[in-house]
């Protein structure tokens, strides 16, 4: 078996970066955090009350619907029972959040980031669900719900998302395709390169690999648009819609802010230098077809030389429905290397609806498998890393970073570009604070910003009000289109991941 499929076996390639253990005199204390007050559940003009009172309800349905059908499944009368009993705490859970209460202390797994929980909530006065910041109510959501798993003696390991994840990367197949004979053309190219070019001028050649560039970078960008804990509503057909080149190419206008040409200019002058080891982190968002798009940037990166090595940050627990645990990885990989199978099996859905996937063509078959041995030599080789690190789902923001994880801090400061990708770590960074939309990105980064020693690119749809870094009046005109929100106080155009900000500090500057 491929170790990249079987994540019982540790792969060299997969490291952690777990001795950045939270100092208990510090966590949870907030004297790192901006000063400009956050986003805050009580605010009926803002997302942040909509998603407790509209999103986490259902997100909890969800999971109590996938456990109880895992226990159905189950023979074993202590795991059913267990099963049954992480069901009835689920729908407490729901109970407690639709009636406003108390948000109660985490019971302890084990873990040290949950002493940081509950000294956090006793500085925040003990609130209640619709009156508490969202940036630390929606962290602590998934955290009590991983630990209804993980003081369990069967269900320690369990992925109450997973089943969505896996589901909505079937639906995810079109566009699969046409990035995979996308990527292997690039490839070739790249391979080819020194016979097809060799008459270009070195201008020309940087002026096609800034092209290519972007566009990998613009795949990446709006591959974060299936964010299912944002998507619960939409059919597989809608999902398909926000993929594809078309897709794309027709989103363009609608990046408000697009720093691609200084992180193309970063990692050009790194390869230039000559330098041997040139690292490009990505702290990672959704898995699925996200995470999907997420290695064709790397590879891609990788193959033309724009870096030597990617290191890539999941979650060390299942977050926020979709993102990233290392299992994600292994199970992309598995798909990819048996994609006929994967493609070609009816669903439980499609069983339902007495539907028989279209089977793969011959040169989609062979795309597939030449991009999987692409990949798996990368890994094997050392160049694709996997790193996780329990910071990533502590309840605060990344402003608390350099002091409360000093460790993970130095380690970022030796790569050239870290990309952070998605809302919640662009809300992270920027402390999910009611910043004017005009204020300049490094500045809301606070101490991940200038002098921070780590040079930064968010990709970020936008499914949150916290926006920064806009041109003066440009929040104002897009307030005024349709659905932007207007004249109420609300703004309403950054909650449907239609518009996107492409942002670049360098810190090490």
């Amino acid at each position: 078996m491929c170790k990249l499929c079987n994540p019982g076996k540790r792969s060299k390639a997969i490291e952690r970066l777990d001795t950045n253990k939270p100092n208990p005199s510090t966590t949870a204390k907030m004297e790192y955090d901006t000063k400009t007050p956050q986003y805050n559940t009580s605010d009926k003009s803002s997302f942040a009350y909509i998603s407790a009172r509209d999103r986490w309800p259902v997100i909890i349905t969800g999971a109590i619907d996938d456990v109880h059908r895992a226990v159905a499944a189950k023979s074993d009368p202590e795991e059913q029972s267990e099963g049954k009993h992480i069901v009835e705490s689920l729908a407490k859970l729901k109970y407690e959040l639709q009636h406003d209460r108390q948000l109660t202390p985490l019971p302890n797994d084990g873990q040290p980031d949950i002493a940081g929980y509950n000294q956090e909530l006793e500085a925040l006065g003990n609130p209640s669900w619709f009156n508490v910041p969202w940036l630390f109510s929606e962290c602590y959501l998934y955290r009590r719900i991983n630990t209804l798993f993980s003081l369990s003696t069967k269900w320690k390991k369990y992925d109450v998302f997973s089943r969505q994840k896996m589901s909505t990367f079937r639906s995810s197949r079109p566009a699969v395709l046409e990035l995979t004979a996308r990527y292997n053309d690039i490839v070739k190219q790249v391979e080819a390169r020194g016979a097809v070019v060799a008459s270009d001028s070195e201008e020309d050649r940087e002026a096609a690999e800034r092209v290519i560039f972007t566009e990998m970078c613009e795949v990446c960008l709006w591959g974060n648009a299936t964010d299912l804990s944002l998507l619960t509503n939409l059919s597989y057909e809608d999902i398909q819609k926000l993929q594809g080149s078309q897709a794309r190419k027709a989103a363009e206008k609608n990046i408000v802010v697009n720093d691609f040409p200084a992180a193309f200019d970063c990692l050009r002058k790194a390869q230039k230098s000559g330098a041997k080891d040139r690292r490009v982190d990505i702290v990672l968002d959704n898995a699925g077809f996200e995470l999907f798009v997420d290695l064709i940037l790397a590879g891609y990166l990788l193959q033309a030389g724009l870096a030597t090595t990617i290191v890539l940050h999941p979650k060390s627990i299942p977050w926020f429905v979709s993102d990233v645990v290392p299992r994600d990885f292994a199970d992309l990989f598995g798909v990819i290397m048996s994609a006929k199978s994967f493609y070609e099996t009816p669903s439980e859905q499609d069983r339902a609806e007495g539907v028989t996937p279209q089977a793969l063509s011959e040169k989609e078959s062979a795309d597939l498998k030449a991009l999987s041995e692409n990949w798996t030599s990368l890994y094997a080789e050392g160049k694709i890393v996997l790193r996780p690190n329990r910071f990533w789902t502590e309840g605060g923001s990344y402003w608390r970073l350099p002091t409360m994880a000093p460790n993970l801090h130095e380690d970022l400061k030796t790569s050239e570009l870290v990309i952070f990708k998605g809302d919640l770590n662009y809300r992270k960074l920027t402390a999910d604070a009611m910043w004017d939309p005009t204020t300049p990105f490094p500045a809301a980064m606070g101490p991940m910003g200038k002098g921070s020693g780590v040079r930064t690119l968010a990709l970020r749809t936008c499914k949150a009000d916290v926006v920064v870094g806009l041109p003066q009046g440009e929040d104002e005109r897009i307030r005024r289109t349709e659905g932007g929100g207007g004249d109420s106080g609300a703004r309403k155009w950054a909650w449907s991941g239609k518009w996107a900000v492409v942002q670049f500090c360098d810190g090490k500057a």
